[in-house]
């Protein structure tokens, strides 16, 4: 039986929580709930309606949302919610009855080009994966079968996941014209099949191991904090959109240095350092004055 657990997010809008599942709990299929009697099929979002602050119920892929009357805030009532979304998810119980004979939501995957020559980005139409992924070869893709299966032709150096895309990184010897599609096509069978892209041992491992700039940690300093959220809000679109990732590794106080970390087609990608400097070495500079002085990528 799959062991879940909850990550507690919030979101732009006061009223609604985002509760995040360490497993798939729908088949590509979205849900909203206003009251009990639209939830009928499902068990779960009965239960949360007779919490007497819960308006709507959301269940998604991978997370629930539950919206709140104003008769209480979240940060009284999130932690006691979250712990009984996670034991109801335990017990076994259904979440959604969901139609046996319903078809199933196309598989869609369309191929885009990245600043990186050597790196494509390959967007699909569903969630993959609730959290990044990156693997330099076959070796540390054994708890992926996508891409260890793309490991296997013979021209792919790098896999990335994160949340709809693949990113896949190339060697010299083959050209993109010649290998685009069957790589797309690929990828598109498989995720049309209903495989697990990541194991769900592999998710957990990697949620409970998230860097920090992924979760707010009590022993980073002012500074610190205000660069992730930068990073966050003004960076990570962007580069995600590129078909890669930037996470906050350090900062040091004394040189003004920041440290992040490249991944996906942005790792190795020539215009890399470019990036870094002009972009978002400038971008702190500019937001921080002189509490910066240089960003460094420590494997870009």
């Amino acid at each position: 039986m799959k062991e879940y657990t909850i990550t507690i997010y919030e979101t732009t809008n006061p009223h609604i929580l985002k509760f995040e599942t360490n497993h798939f709990i729908t088949k590509n299929n979205n849900y909203e709930f206003k009251d009990i009697d639209q939830a009928k099929n499902s068990p779960l979002a009965q239960q949360l309606f007779y919490l007497p602050f819960v308006k709507t119920v959301y269940i998604s892929g991978n997370f629930i949302a539950l919206e709140r009357y104003d008769i209480v805030q979240w940060s009284d009532v999130r932690d006691e919610v979250a712990q009984q979304i996670v034991e109801y998810l335990n017990s076994g119980a259904p979440i959604v009855h969901e139609e046996q004979d319903e078809k199933k939501v196309p598989a869609t995957v369309y191929a885009e080009n990245t600043p990186n020559p050597a790196a494509m980005r390959f967007v699909a139409n569903k969630l993959l994966v609730p959290t990044a992924f990156e693997f330099k070869n076959i070796d540390e893709a054994r708890d992926s079968a996508l891409a260890t299966e793309l490991f296997k032709f013979p021209f792919v150096k790098e896999v990335f996941f994160d949340e709809n895309y693949v990113s896949v990184t190339k060697y010299e010897v083959a050209d993109w014209n010649d290998i685009t599609l069957e790589i797309r096509e690929y990828i598109r069978n498989f995720i049309a099949d209903g495989k697990e892209v990541v194991s769900a041992n592999s998710v957990a491992k990697q949620k409970a191991e998230a860097p920090s700039s992924q979760v707010h940690l009590d022993s980073l300093d002012d500074t610190s904090k205000k660069i992730i959220d930068i990073l966050e809000e003004y960076v990570k679109p962007a580069v995600a959109s590129d078909g890669g990732n930037i996470l906050f590794k350090s900062y040091d106080e004394k040189t003004k240095t920041v440290n992040v970390v490249l991944q996906g087609a942005c790792s190795g990608c020539p215009s890399s350092t470019f990036t870094l400097k002009n972009g978002i070495e400038n971008m702190l500079k500019n937001m921080m004055g002189d509490k910066i002085n240089q960003v460094v990528a420590l494997n870009g």
